[in-house]
């Protein structure tokens, strides 16, 4: 392209389109059709003059426009005008066919900081996002959360993809999380980690925040299904129903615990895994908490949540 702007496009999921144009000082990200980002220094004094169109059917009609619906002082009229965009005040530019006119057409206008100042989520203990797969199917779950002076903040985009390919993704109702499917093979070894940004707007600020992974390091089996106790001393269990088969390939180690008035018996101290899906319990106590959980006997992934049987004497509760 002219004056030294180059152009990137980048391949994400129907219905959006998402463009780079680079300069030395600025870039200029078109995230949706009539929508503009602007990357910014995170120092104060940024200052870009931006050029804006109402449309090829309004090129010889007296378009005025409007910022966030207010009139611009001065006022600013013409089918193609450039504003001058001033640190963190973006907006929203409507075109009118006269200053008290009907709506014709809008750019918005947003700031991106560079490098982020991620503000908008409510941070957790390694990431403002949190992603789970119940296997290796390649159906995998992240969601985020945001905080209370942000709760305005809307998702406008969520991009998924490994390595160069892309991956399809689903927002949730309440745009607080996405569910993907990867077509990765279950049987083939990752070679590259799976990345996910979710850009979220509030007001006229725009943040992108990436959480990468592999599959495998966010793997979390499904509780453990048909937990009981027989002989009254022998608890067993199944793989989860969303486990992948065959499980001697997709192998579960367990973890046992037992409780007893809140505390922890000293066979649990010892940390106690197993293979099997089942456990005979050799201790005198008639009230007891079975507990047990798995995961990914390889991989070593992420704990499943406990399954767990209450004993009281000749009473279990499973």
């Amino acid at each position: 392209m002219d004056n030294g702007i180059s152009l990137l496009s980048l391949n994400i999921p129907p219905c959006f389109h998402f463009c780079l144009y680079f300069t030395n000082s600025k870039i200029y990200v078109f995230v949706f059709y009539l929508v503009v980002v602007l990357r910014v220094p995170s120092f104060t004094g940024s200052m870009v003059h931006v050029p804006l169109t109402c449309g090829e059917a309004f090129q010889n009609e007296p378009v005025f426009w409007k910022k966030n619906g207010q009139e611009l002082n001065p006022p600013l009229q013409g089918n193609q005008v450039q504003v001058l965009v001033e640190e963190m005040k973006g907006g929203n530019y409507t075109c009118h066919l006269s200053p008290s006119g009907g709506y014709l057409n809008h750019t918005l206008i947003l700031i991106q900081l560079n490098p982020d100042n991620r503000t908008g989520f409510r941070i957790r203990k390694k990431s403002h996002i949190h992603c789970s797969a119940p296997n290796y199917t390649g159906s995998f779950h992240c969601s985020w959360k945001r905080t209370a002076l942000r709760s305005d903040a809307s998702v406008v985009l969520v991009k998924a993809e490994r390595f160069t390919e892309d991956i399809s993704c689903e927002l949730d109702g309440d745009a607080s999380g996405v569910r993907c499917q990867d077509a990765h093979c279950p049987y083939k070894e990752e070679q590259h980690r799976i990345s996910v940004t979710v850009y979220i707007r509030s007001h006229a600020r725009l943040e992108a925040y990436t959480k990468s992974f592999y599959l495998r390091e966010i793997v979390r089996p499904a509780k453990l299904p048909n937990l009981h106790i027989s002989d009254g001393k022998v608890f067993s269990w199944d793989y989860p129903d969303t486990w992948e088969k065959p499980c001697t390939f997709f192998g579960l180690q367990f973890e046992v615990k037992l409780v007893h008035n809140s505390y922890l018996l000293l066979m649990s101290s010892l940390n106690i895994t197993t293979d099997t899906t089942k456990y005979e319990v050799g201790v005198k106590t008639k009230k007891y908490v079975f507990c047990v959980r798995a995961q990914d006997k390889f991989t070593r992934g992420p704990w499943s949540h406990w399954s767990q049987c209450t004993v009281n004497k000749h009473n279990v509760a499973c």
